[in-house]
């Protein structure tokens, strides 16, 4: 079974839709991996869905480095992505190269995600000539959301929508291999996707993307909290989970399990 390179994924432009997902853990990567998924995503929302955090700025590069390891551990075919946290790549170039180092050489990545567009040019380009793959994060940036005021759809209005193009094009420059387009209009992302000669992976950005990403957890329905427009819930895992778990407690309670049968002689 042939890995996913980063090569391949450049090469999957007009060709076929690419698939990517998000993980924290070995188990479910298993199944990512098992199926198939193209990329898989240590994303910094590993704050909010495993950590418990508001949002994704307090996550740490020790808590990405741990969570990637366990990821890395599970995977003989996806493309791995260690997401940068917040200020692991903002405040100085020097710094920038050696935390997206530690994804590549410690925790087993291939590649790296970090979010912005021409403020942070300087890093991606230093990243990139340091060996590094890396992917790139426009439109609603959540490291940014103090800065936004919160999470709203971004390329809007002229001005807006500029930027946005205009970053797509000075990171293509800089080197990324692909870029996520998050919460912008669907006829932006088109026109950004038709624009560049990388992949865009869209998440919130319509189906014109040459791939799509969403959080593994809110496809599944693993949570009950509401979910943004963009999400499509394929399972109700949050329902069955309880519904096991009530049962476990019923059977304990009335002493109905471990049977005969569950149970050493």
């Amino acid at each position: 079974m042939a890995i996913i390179t980063v090569t391949k994924i450049r090469e999957k432009k007009n060709i076929k839709k690419i698939t990517m997902l998000t993980a924290y853990d070995y188990q479910i990567s298993v199944i990512l991996n098992e199926m198939k998924v193209d990329i898989i995503l240590i994303g910094d929302s590993l704050g909010m869905v495993a950590l418990g955090y508001k949002n994704t700025l307090p996550v740490t590069m020790e808590e990405m480095i741990h969570h990637t390891k366990a990821v890395a551990r599970a995977v003989n075919y996806s493309l791995v992505i260690g997401d940068m946290p917040f200020l692991s790549y903002q405040v100085d170039t020097k710094e920038a190269i050696f935390n997206a180092g530690r994804f590549i050489k410690e925790a087993g990545a291939t590649a790296v995600k970090l979010e912005g567009g021409e403020e942070v040019i300087d890093k991606v380009r230093a990243i990139v000539n340091a060996g590094i793959p890396v992917m790139g994060h426009i439109g609603l940036t959540p490291q940014y959301c103090c800065q936004m005021g919160g999470y709203k759809v971004q390329g809007r209005n002229d001005q807006e929508a500029k930027k946005i193009l205009k970053d797509a094009q000075l990171l293509e420059k800089a080197g990324v291999f692909s870029l996520v387009l998050e919460c912008i209009p669907s006829l932006l992302a088109m026109e950004i996707t038709k624009l560049v000669s990388i992949p865009t992976i869209g998440i919130g950005a319509g189906k014109h993307c040459d791939g799509q990403v969403l959080v593994t957890n809110d496809l599944l329905g693993i949570s009950n909290k509401k979910m943004p427009k963009f999400v499509r819930k394929y399972a109700n895992l949050d329902k069955i989970t309880k519904k096991a778990i009530k049962r476990f407690i019923r059977d304990v309670e009335m002493n109905s399990f471990p049977s005969e049968e569950e149970s050493y002689q």
